[in-house]
């Protein structure tokens, strides 16, 4: 660079001292210089010149070259830049995300309760995933009906209709190929007939992810994410609904084999009835709030007449066949009035029906047990009929304690058998 420097100088001087001779030349005529020096000295200056400019000219074609580059460098490095910026943002989406999967396993761990399984499971993802917009929908899978099951779902809009209780055609795609789905956008998306879908009037939907929930090779349901935005999920978001269902399924079969072990502990084996101890909890409650609400309560006791002797005569299977299908009468005569089924002991059974007086009561219990006389029960071969006796007692009429309840309807019923059976009493 030293060298370079100086070689300019020299240049310039040589230059600037050929100038000079130029416009002095006509002193130099006057002395009589010789003009084959003077013609050599122009030719050597004109060199000189030539050399500068083009040295600068090179100079200046360098910088500029060195500039573009510099330029182009820059560029390349801001891209880069923006594409770390960009990888270290959806880092720290990840890392958040995945931060709290820990939370999600401890809401999970602390409650076996189907319905708080469902909630957290649904609202993680929609925070998490769809950051709180959108809709997402919770699926039970029925194993005997294979059909899927609505039972929980969080709407950006309250206002949006889910007439799918049942799933759609996205759902059962999902349960027929028990794997994760993903649109991107429904408009390009060839597995799925565009105006098929719309002719079902089925609600906006462009994109959206769904992951079945299976544990132990055993499809639970599933849990899918929607948007009426086409490109609202990406891989990443599948991914991490796929670990999240994963996790879920877990759980999920955890809370509804305790839910099955609570049902069974509240229900009788054989007629599928609520145990007695349960349905005397059920009753207490239910009379502290008809005295609170000022409400009439009625209650029925039914016992099967001369039930010994179908034992005695064709076996106590067919002492099963009876009390179930005097179950099956009593859960289908009296289904539109909301009742409480318990089998008492035996052959006696109880009947609670909230908000109802008793006037209403006497017409309800003797409908019931014209309907159970009048139903055929085939026993070895026989077609046989059964009668019931049913003694009424209605709260708080005719008591307002819920143990001095049960046993006015059972002194009512008794009441009944001693007046030839078949019939109704009440106090």
């Amino acid at each position: 660079m030293k060298q370079g420097i100086s070689r300019k100088k020299i240049c310039l001087f040589l230059s600037l001292s050929s100038l000079i001779l130029l416009i002095i030349n006509p002193f130099f005529f006057h002395q009589k210089i010789s003009l084959s020096a003077f013609l050599i000295f122009i030719p050597a200056n004109t060199f000189i010149l030539f050399y500068l400019l083009r040295f600068f000219s090179d100079k200046d074609a360098l910088a500029l070259t060195q500039a573009e580059n510099i330029k182009e460098q820059i560029n390349v490095i801001n891209v880069e830049i923006e594409k770390v910026r960009d990888f270290s943002l959806s880092l720290k989406f990840k890392i958040t995300r995945y931060d709290n999967l820990k939370k999600v396993i401890e809401d999970l761990t602390r409650s076996l309760r189907l319905e708080v399984v469902v909630k957290v499971l649904s609202s993680t993802v929609y925070s998490l995933i769809s950051n709180s917009s959108g809709i997402v929908l919770f699926y039970l899978l029925d194993n005997h009906s294979q059909k899927l099951n609505l039972i929980h779902s969080i709407k950006e809009d309250n206002q949006t209709a889910i007439r799918s209780k049942e799933g759609d055609i996205f759902d059962y795609w999902v349960l027929r190929h028990s794997r994760e789905l993903i649109i991107e956008d429904l408009k390009n998306d060839f597995r799925f007939d565009l105006d098929a879908i719309r002719s079902r009037e089925m609600r906006p939907v462009l994109s959206l992810i769904s992951s079945p929930l299976i544990s132990h090779h055993s499809l639970l349901g599933l849990l899918r994410l929607e948007r009426d935005k086409s490109g609202s999920f990406n891989q990443d978001d599948l991914r991490f609904l796929s670990l999240v269902s994963g996790l879920g399924a877990v759980a999920l079969e955890n809370s509804l084999l305790f839910q099955k072990t609570q049902d069974l502990a509240i229900h009788d084996d054989l007629t599928g009835l609520y145990t007695r101890q349960y349905f005397i909890g059920r009753l207490k409650d239910e009379a502290k709030r008809c005295q609170r609400l000022d409400q009439r309560l009625a209650l029925m006791m039914i016992d099967i007449d001369f039930f010994k002797q179908y034992n005695d005569k064709f076996g106590h299977t067919a002492g099963d066949i009876v009390l179930k299908k005097v179950s099956f009468l009593l859960k289908g005569g009296l289904s539109e009035l909301n009742p409480l089924l318990c089998r008492f002991g035996g052959e006696e059974f109880l009947v609670m029906l909230p908000g109802i007086d008793k006037k209403k009561a006497n017409a309800v219990a003797e409908e019931l047990r014209q309907k159970i006389e009048k139903e055929k029960i085939l026993l070895r071969r026989q077609n046989t009929s059964i009668t019931v006796s049913i003694g009424l007692a209605c709260f708080p009429l005719d008591t307002k304690d819920d143990d001095e309840l049960i046993q006015q309807a059972d002194k009512a019923m008794y009441d009944a058998k001693r007046k030839g059976r078949n019939r109704v009493c009440s106090i």
